[in-house]
């Protein structure tokens, strides 16, 4: 029999992640949202994922587009990560937030740690999420310290 919700949340708050935000332009203009289900797939061809939740509207903005970008976030950036991870309109957040068009027309973060702009090569359902897997077609990055996430609070690499 599977864990419950709570249990589940339990084990998966004590896995330390950095922090991203993960854009991507529609019809309905910019979206984004703060995402910690972010990883490597593959080296040959360049590939991550991210996990959004499938009422997300980010989600079905990458879905629309077949385009997004991830931008990991700095230490400095997590009023950017509070701003993305809801409360806000989309207006708001990208009002409040440096960042420009990248060379896919994804909004990418000045000051990140990195960006990876990808286009769209599989999408899987799984239960209540979208696990979407881009090709990275773009990336830079910068100098910083990163955010990280663990035991439900912000942390940063110690020295």
């Amino acid at each position: 029999m599977a864990i419950n919700n709570q249990e589940f949340k339990n084990a998966l708050k004590l896995w330390a992640s950095g922090v991203s935000v993960v854009t991507a332009n529609s019809s309905k203009g910019e979206q984004g949202m703060t995402a910690t289900s972010f990883a490597s797939v593959s080296m040959d061809p360049p590939q991550i994922l991210v996990c959004l939740n499938e009422t997300a509207e980010t989600g079905a903005a990458i879905l629309e587009s077949k385009k997004f970008a991830v931008n990991i976030l700095t230490a400095a950036q997590e009023q950017v990560s509070n701003q993305f991870a809801g409360g806000s309109s989309m207006e708001e957040r990208f009002a409040n937030t440096a960042w420009y068009e990248g060379e896919l027309g994804q909004p990418v973060f000045e000051n990140c740690l990195a960006s990876l702009e990808c286009t769209v090569v599989q999408q899987v359902k799984a239960g209540t999420h979208w696990v979407i897997i881009g090709e990275i077609q773009s990336s830079q990055c910068n100098e910083g310290e990163p955010l990280l996430y663990f035991n439900s609070a912000y942390r940063t690499v110690a020295s």
